[in-house]
């Protein structure tokens, strides 16, 4: 992209769609700006060639399908979070209980965080977080 914003290249050639972009967003995306830029785009497996009149066609329709599917999909989720909000579920992780009372008690006979973990059932991370809740464990910075 660097080249061809400098304008030193005319032409950009790849293999397949996938190899030059990281989601349909991205594709359409670079497609605009290569266009913009004046950079053809070449790609040799799905015979794509915005050099030709029929290959900006192809490219243009399957972005567009990309960015319908996208959009689809957009929708699904947000109408499945919709639904689900309106049972009363709660969204996000599941959080585990932690008893802190214990956690407080074991880290004051001066249990480490590991061996607490591993009693509890729960990650170092997680001991070290309720115990930076509840003013026990330095905040480092």
């Amino acid at each position: 992209m660097n080249a061809a914003r400098a304008r030193t290249i005319d032409i950009v050639a790849v293999t397949k769609l996938d190899r030059l972009a990281r989601s349909t967003h991205h594709l359409v995306t670079l497609g605009r700006e290569l266009a913009a830029l004046g950079v053809d785009l070449l790609v040799i497996d799905q015979q794509i060639d915005t050099t030709t009149p029929s290959g900006r066609l192809l490219f243009h329709m399957i972005a567009a399908i990309a960015e319908f599917e996208r959009d689809l999909i957009r929708e699904r989720v947000r109408a499945g979070l919709a639904r689900v909000k309106a049972t009363g579920k709660k969204l996000g992780r599941h959080t585990k209980q932690v008893r802190v009372n214990r956690l407080i008690e074991l880290r004051a006979q001066g249990v480490s965080i590991g061996k607490i973990a591993c009693e509890l059932k729960v990650s170092r991370a997680t001991v070290r977080r309720r115990l930076r809740d509840s003013g026990l464990y330095p905040i480092t910075s």
